[in-house]
């Protein structure tokens, strides 16, 4: 999780370990004793309990959105925090005895074409209840349905990933770092590629492509963006796309997208769109702004505090699940 060598760690260990032991400890060659745990857990930022947690979490079928320049040890590092929120956040289900294993229904569609997507899209947001206004707190939603969504702190090189913890649990890990149009997006693309079932002649750049639509789609479908957007456009005004934004939470590039795709505007007329947002400054900060309230996930802390307030699990343990101090979580706790 920290990315470090093991020369790394002796280092910022102050060298009160040695290179020798730390290797046995990760072989399995020697057990650190209680004077080297503290070092270990005081270097390394965790808590003792981390070195004995009861629930270990295999992260399958992964998915990684990620920029050519994000490198192996990061991609390691990456993998290592998110196994570490689930472990925590698994096992305060277990304390809770919270069953979420998680049933796709769409395993029997087999996506042939973007004509497929669209029946998908429709089915997904009559059972979840979504409607056509605009999905509020998203992140919130797909938890509901029993996809765990995490973030992280990560480079701006890393969008997110999605894949099975434990070979039955989704899971959709984001970037906590960006807009929320951005992290909105790209969740609903990692949904795809959990959700979606494809045939197998589909090139990965088509899967990507794909699970764009699908994400668009889920954020505002075609008919509602053809009415309020009309069909047949010459120009469109940056303040038409801003409303949109606003309600919907998805970017002016991706509603300019539509709009081609949709042949509401020409192909032509798109790429004058994205020639214009590279060569002037101004406009392309006005097309990249955020106008969308940031979300996030609530539930993995909700449910250590549905603990803590049921004398389940004591003010320790909190403070070992959220890996934050006791006297924050005294001072959050707040019975009423």
């Amino acid at each position: 999780m920290q990315g470090l060598s093991m020369d790394s760690l002796c280092e910022k260990a102050s060298f009160a370990l040695s290179k020798q032991a730390i290797s046995k400890y990760e072989t399995g060659k020697m057990m650190p004793d209680s004077k080297s745990l503290i070092i270990l857990s005081n270097t390394l930022g965790v808590s003792i309990d981390y070195f004995f947690r009861p629930i270990a979490v295999s992260i399958d079928n992964v998915e990684f959105r990620k920029k050519s320049k994000l490198g192996a040890k990061q991609i390691d590092t990456i993998k290592e925090l998110v196994r570490d929120k689930l472990e925590r956040y698994f096992e305060i289900e277990s304390i809770i005895d919270i069953q979420t294993e998680f049933k796709s229904v769409y395993d029997n569609v087999l996506i042939q074409g973007e004509y497929d997507i669209f029946p998908i899209v429709a089915r997904i947001k009559e059972e979840w209840k979504l409607g056509e206004d605009g999905i509020n707190n998203l992140i919130e939603i797909l938890e509901e349905n029993k996809i765990k969504v995490i973030e992280i702190d990560a480079p701006d090189s890393f969008d997110g990933l999605s894949g099975y913890a434990n070979g039955k649990n989704p899971v959709i890990v984001l970037n906590k770092n960006f807009d929320s149009e951005r992290k909105r997006f790209t969740a609903l693309h990692e949904l795809g590629h959990l959700l979606l079932n494809f045939d197998n002649s589909i090139d990965e750049k088509r899967i990507e492509s794909f699970c764009n639509l699908f994400a668009n789609e889920m954020l505002i479908s075609k008919s509602v963006f053809i009415q309020k957007i009309g069909m047949n456009r010459k120009d469109i005004s940056l303040q038409e796309l801003q409303d949109i934004q606003f309600q919907f939470g998805i970017s002016i590039d991706a509603l300019m997208y539509k709009a081609k795709e949709l042949n509401i505007i020409t192909d032509a007329r798109y790429r004058t769109f994205c020639i214009k947002k590279n060569q002037t400054k101004r406009f392309k900060e006005e097309v990249e702004k955020s106008r969308y309230k940031q979300e996030e996930s609530n539930r993995f802390v909700r449910l250590v505090y549905r603990a803590l307030a049921s004398e389940i699990i004591s003010i320790s343990k909190a403070s070992s699940l959220l890996n934050i101090p006791v006297n924050a979580i005294r001072n959050q706790l707040n019975l009423v």
